[in-house]
């Protein structure tokens, strides 16, 4: 499939690219992408990067490498913006992004250059759809943060159970609620994950951490009754944070519940937005509720991770114990060893059930899971450099999406999932009973 022609020097520039997940996206892209492609490699140190680059060459030595650009600090915005405007799609790994993120997405915007990012910190998120959506829309910037692990398998798969939905029981059919189980997950969190993670409450302030995690507060169009999900959870799982599912059995709390909720919420808003405009109509209905869980291995350990990620918010909430934590985890640029990271597994399964406007109901619901074997930030690599091509190659999606604006990874629709299925991070969805 052709590459679209722009007329900037660049096709894709991976900013960050000598770090843990740039190195892994890099990768990707030597390895999978087309060999046409014009790219470039970026960030502050020469001598990583040439490091990043020689080992590039190992993996594919018939493949022309990519060039390298350097960005002496992050917080240089001319320079960013002198790269953006020669560059089509930016792909950006610089974190934490609360206090180095901004930069690269202000360039972004202001030149027209596609972007994409894996940061999980929804505040972010908030500030920047509060700051650029005006600036995207106008340069024409299709924007996409939290394309990562955080949170592009749980919004893709909940789309993919709304649209199994629309198949069963007609296009018009919407969906009343959506529930998530991490099924499996084995993995060790990087170094800029844990950064991110404890360096949040320095970035953001607890009042801004509580309304960017508000009930749909990243839509762009008000949920007539956001408040749905919690209304639909028992007192005895507030209390300690099990919940049985039909199909997907007992759950408890997950850590990236509220990190993907918000991007899935913020789809809600992008297809009912398009659907108010005559485009054609993926929207989940106005009875929409979304949750997620973790399976735990029985209810005992359920507790046990309800009440440690209480303990967990306690210690980020603290500075000293923040501080001594600090000490004994992997440090930003660090992960797991290759041979160890390539044990890691991540499943997600899912079940919706459609809205019929409570005239009738039925026992039939839609059923899906996605997974992949591997390295989680390999994967996460994957979903950033098959998202950028997805931009890249497939006019359906240009189309769908239409001008510049702060999307979602639902947005890149089923084509995005094809290609993740061919990189090794498979969907399916099928219709089953209670």
């Amino acid at each position: 499939m052709p590459l679209k022609q722009h007329g900037r020097d660049y096709d894709i520039v991976v900013y960050g690219a000598s770090g843990y997940t740039g190195k892994y996206t890099a990768q990707h892209i030597t390895t999978h992408l087309p060999t046409t492609l014009k790219w470039a490699v970026a960030g502050r140190s020469r001598s990583k990067l040439e490091a990043v680059v020689s080992r590039l060459k190992e993996l594919n030595p018939d493949r022309t490498l990519p060039s390298i650009e350097i960005i002496s600090s992050t917080t240089d915005r001319t320079a960013l913006e002198s790269l953006c405007r020669r560059t089509f799609i930016l792909l950006t790994t610089v974190g934490p992004y609360g206090s180095l993120g901004e930069p690269a997405f202000a360039a972004c915007a202001a030149t027209g250059t596609h972007y994409f990012d894996v940061t999980g910190e929804v505040p972010f998120v908030h500030k920047m759809i509060t700051k650029y959506s005006s600036a995207a829309a106008q340069s024409g910037a299709k924007m996409f943060p939290q394309i990562g692990i955080e949170s592009a398998p749980s919004d893709l798969l909940t789309w993919s159970l709304t649209q199994e939905i629309k198949r069963e029981f007609g296009p018009e059919t919407k969906t009343v609620e959506v529930t998530l189980s991490i099924h499996n997950l084995r993995s060790a969190p990087s170094g800029g994950t844990l950064a991110t993670v404890f360096t949040i409450l320095d970035n953001f302030s607890l009042k801004e951490l509580r309304e960017a995690h508000k009930p749909y507060v990243l839509s762009p169009v008000p949920h007539p009754n956001p408040d749905l999900a919690e209304k639909r959870t028992t007192w005895t799982t507030r209390l300690t944070g099990l919940a049985t599912t039909p199909i997907l059995g007992l759950g408890t709390s997950s850590v990236a519940a509220k990190t993907d909720a918000a991007i899935v919420e913020r789809t809600w808003g992008l297809l009912t937005q398009a659907k108010n405009k005559g485009q054609h109509d993926e929207s989940y209905g106005p009875n929409f509720s979304f949750k997620q869980y973790m399976k735990p291995r029985n209810w005992l350990s359920g507790i046990a991770i309800h009440f440690g990620l209480m303990v967990l918010g306690v210690i980020m909430a603290t500075p000293f114990l923040r501080a001594v934590a600090q000490k004994f985890v992997y440090q930003p640029g660090e992960g797991a060893e290759e041979e160890v990271a390539k044990r890691d597994e991540l499943e997600f399964w899912g079940v919706a059930k459609p809205d019929f406007g409570g005239e009738e109901d039925t026992k039939k619901r839609a059923f899906g899971r996605c997974w992949f074997r591997g390295p989680v930030y390999y994967y996460t690599g994957v979903l950033m450099a098959e998202a950028a091509a997805t931009l890249l190659e497939e006019e359906s999606v240009e189309e769908q999406l239409g001008g510049g604006g702060i999307y979602t990874p639902a947005c890149l629709g089923q084509p995005f999932i094809d290609r993740l299925d061919k990189a090794g991070f498979h969907f399916e969805t099928k219709i089953m009973e209670e």
